[in-house]
């Protein structure tokens, strides 16, 4: 009966983490402008779990350690969040995209309120859908082989350490303060297009999201149906914001499953959907699942303070000369 709960249960953690990092962005926000203001504004220390939002540095920062065997100063939180999220997707599915991301809470709220004004959602033909799909594996297949294979190890390490690279968060913060037409143009279009569409951007053009579910592949937890008390209803199928045909499986191996419990949940025949472990017979309990996709997640900072590996080393005196020039 508690799978009944999970979408309430996972709709308050991802609207919590959203709001966390709302809070992180407005504080960072606070800290570079204390810069920009030549101090004339209140200090606020640098949330570190900003560099959440920096991936492309923590992928580099992940060459340099597999190389250099040290972890660099720059952006140490980012790199620990990014094996964090990794984790999480290797034990327990895409879960990150539908429990933590706030690209995919947002999207969430979108597609659901074209829902509530449309009375439906679409989808693109399946000619369609598979090469559109196959864009973020593009952009990943680009971001792998550029920084894990053609850049050398010292590139890597002179970029990590150059100025650009130091203030990666700050001209993050500006992209979003003053973006461009163009940029303007595509974020609107994009969110228009999540109205009808079940996160577009997600499904189509997110490389962090191929990553994760690439690595989902092999989590030993996968919805699992049993064909003996299913009613062929139907109503998993609809309800999948990742258009998996859950009723037409045993055991859903997708890499687009992003382990949001929608299916579980709305399933009307009790017990005949559930998270089991690989061998379909142990199944996963709904708040045990939750508990661990956010213990993980917080236990990376955890340990990422313990070892001193998640505040940068980058002095106020030189955010002062990078930031206030």
């Amino acid at each position: 009966m508690f799978n009944r709960f999970m979408q309430p249960l996972r709709l308050a953690v991802a609207w919590g983490f959203l709001f966390f990092q709302l809070y992180l962005g407005i504080q960072f926000y606070r800290f570079v402008l204390y810069f920009r203001s030549g101090g004339t504004t209140s200090f606020v220390p640098r949330p570190d779990g900003i560099e959440g939002f920096l991936p492309i540095s923590a992928l580099l920062s992940l060459k340099d350690w597999l190389v250099s065997g040290a972890i660099n100063p720059i952006h140490p939180a980012g790199l620990v969040i990014f094996l964090s999220v990794c984790a999480v997707s290797l034990l327990l599915k895409r879960s990150f995209c539908s429990w933590i991301c706030p690209v995919g809470t947002v999207s969430e709220l979108l597609w659901k309120s074209g829902f509530a004004m449309f009375r439906r959602n679409l989808r693109p033909p399946r000619w369609l859908d598979i090469p559109l799909r196959g864009i973020k594996y593009l952009l990943l297949a680009f971001f792998l082989w550029s920084i894990l294979w053609a850049m050398p190890p010292q590139g890597v390490s002179a970029f990590i350490h150059s100025d650009y690279n130091k203030v990666a968060d700050v001209r993050l913060l500006d992209f979003f303060l003053h973006p461009s037409g163009l940029s303007l143009g595509i974020i609107l279009f994009l969110v228009v297009l999540a109205l009808p569409l079940r996160n577009p951007f997600c499904r189509f053009l997110c490389p962090y999201g191929a990553l994760v579910g690439l690595l989902s592949m092999l989590s030993p937890v996968k919805v699992t149906r049993d064909k003996k008390t299913c009613v062929s209803c139907g109503v998993c199928t609809q309800v999948c914001p990742s258009y998996i045909p859950v009723m037409q499986k045993e055991r859903v191996m997708s890499e687009e499953c992003i382990g949001c419990w929608r299916c579980v949940s709305h399933c009307r025949a009790e017990g005949t959907l559930a998270m089991k472990l690989t061998g379909r017979r142990v199944a996963v309990n709904g708040l045990l699942f939750a508990v661990l996709v956010v213990g993980i997640v917080w236990g990376g900072s955890v340990i990422g303070k313990a070892t001193g590996h998640w505040q940068t080393a980058i002095s106020l005196q030189e955010y002062a000369r990078l930031i206030g020039r």
